[in-house]
């Protein structure tokens, strides 16, 4: 994994009345956020929405594979408003989720050396994207840096259909962050989990924030507030305001939800 960020600020991600339009409405409405990284290396946003549909755009926004139907959005410095800005950006996210197909005999492995093949890392292209992880040396490394820094090499071999659901859900985010991302996208991956394992999660997502900007999207802010230094809320897809951790690790300014109009 990369180590720090340049000390100048990078803004990673800046959306300015950012709208989406699906068949039964807006799923967002004049979303206005930055998310910029500091000379700290932190970057890292918390969005509530109880709205599946409204997480949905978000996270395709974010990744490069649904595109604006309104506004300005760019992020890791492309313009997402053109299908090269989105291509551009996509293999240089990783996307965790606790939903999602996966056969319970695959071993945590398996799902990580999955992930491997599918991905592209940013370290090894430029700008515009990078090509796949052909070499079978690069991904078998890789996949034993990313399964020893998240604790899984003792369950490495062990399916998912047995392994206890915390396990599996860092399974998850090794899958997303094999390919070293610059920006992580976690959708639900806090969903129906008990509070002394939201914290375990949440210190495992703390260690990678690190090196990558963050982007939580979760049903309450609880357990965002647990890694978060900040959050925002979505209601109806529109952007309402937001909540900062009680006791923040370090004195920031780099997320700053903007005022918005409906």
């Amino acid at each position: 994994m990369r180590s720090g960020h340049a000390a100048t600020a990078i803004t990673s991600v800046l959306s300015a009345g950012v709208g989406t339009r699906d068949a039964t409405g807006h799923a967002i409405r004049l979303a206005t956020f930055r998310l910029e990284q500091s000379e700290l290396g932190r970057a890292v946003l918390g969005i509530v929405t109880p709205r599946s549909a409204a997480s949905s755009a978000i996270v395709g926004l974010l990744s490069g594979r649904l595109a604006p139907a309104y506004g300005e959005l760019r992020v890791l410095g492309q313009d997402m408003t053109t299908q090269a800005g989105r291509a551009a950006v996509r293999r240089r996210v990783g996307i965790a989720r606790r939903g999602g197909m996966v056969w319970p005999t695959t071993t945590v492995r398996k799902l990580v050396e999955r992930a491997a093949r599918r991905s592209a890392s940013p370290s090894t292209g430029g700008s515009g994207g990078s090509p796949p992880l052909g070499h079978t040396a690069d991904r078998t490394l890789l996949v034993a840096a990313i399964l020893d820094r998240l604790a899984l090499m003792p369950w490495a071999e062990v399916p998912l259909g047995a392994a206890p659901d915390l396990i599996t859900r860092r399974a998850r985010l090794a899958a997303a962050c094999v390919h070293e991302p610059n920006l992580l996208i976690i959708d639900g991956l806090f969903d129906h989990l008990g509070v002394r394992d939201q914290a375990i999660l949440a210190g495992v997502i703390t260690e990678l924030e690190r090196d990558m900007s963050v982007v939580a999207i979760e049903r309450n802010a609880d357990s965002l507030l647990l890694f978060c230094d900040q959050v925002i809320t979505l209601a109806d897809g529109i952007l309402l305001g937001r909540a900062s951790p009680p006791a923040p690790v370090y004195e920031l300014s780099q997320l700053s939800p903007l005022d918005h109009a409906r």
